[in-house]
């Protein structure tokens, strides 16, 4: 029992991590985490991840271009339905609150922004893509792999978040990592050390009951 206790102890031990020390980050743990996450389920094992990791330099460079863009235009993410955009507002509302900063702070509000495209200021900066030509059985197949890594690293002491925001300028994304033009960029993913002192760290966004998502046929 104590290697199912510890998946049910890394799942619920998982978060959101939205600022990050500047530690390093050892390859070998990512690697390990990403030798995991590879033994994902996908349809006729197309195996259709793609992920580039950025570090140092390179990282750097993406950060600055993302953060140029970001400051000119607003992203390109996609919009929810009316009848789910609320939960958006709840999430804002509950990440912003734990900051400390007021629903009539502009400028606080700008300045938490922007950080998604330092990946909170994560040392390792990863985009998630596939091919344009998958469908959406793939994209399940990229989500459990990613949900894989998260795991792994999360059981390695290792922070994440998984970041829509990254995906809003493609065009940034492609130039800086040499992606080709038929690949589709899915999302970002901050990786390293959560920073202990940042309140929005803390936080524990809640979940919905069992009994709203899921019923059982018997008869």
């Amino acid at each position: 029992m104590k290697d199912v206790y510890d998946l049910e102890e890394t799942i619920r031990q998982r978060r959101s991590s939205r600022m990050f020390l500047p530690e390093p980050v050892s390859r070998q743990l990512v690697e390990e985490s990403l030798e995991l996450a590879m033994r994902a389920p996908s349809n006729s094992n197309v195996q259709p991840w793609q992920v580039i990791f950025t570090s140092g330099a390179a990282r750097d460079r993406l950060v600055a271009a993302l953060l140029d863009k970001a400051r000119s235009e607003p992203p390109r993410v996609p919009q929810l339905p009316p009848a789910f955009a609320h939960l958006r507002r709840e999430l804002g509302a509950q990440v912003y609150g734990a900051m400390g900063i007021a629903r009539d702070d502009a400028a606080g509000r700008q300045e938490a922004v922007l950080r998604n495209w330092e990946f909170f200021r994560a040392p390792i900066g990863g985009v998630v893509f596939m091919h344009e030509d998958l469908d959406l059985v793939d994209g399940m197949g990229v989500g459990m792999f990613l949900q894989n890594l998260l795991l792994a690293l999360t059981a390695r002491g290792l922070g994440t978040c998984v970041q829509v925001s990254i995906a809003g300028y493609p065009e940034i994304v492609r130039e800086q990592l040499d992606i080709a033009d038929d690949m589709r960029i899915l999302c970002g993913l901050a990786v390293g050390y959560p920073d202990p002192d940042f309140p929005a760290n803390s936080l524990r966004i809640g979940r919905d009951g069992i009994d709203r998502h899921v019923k059982f046929f018997d008869e």
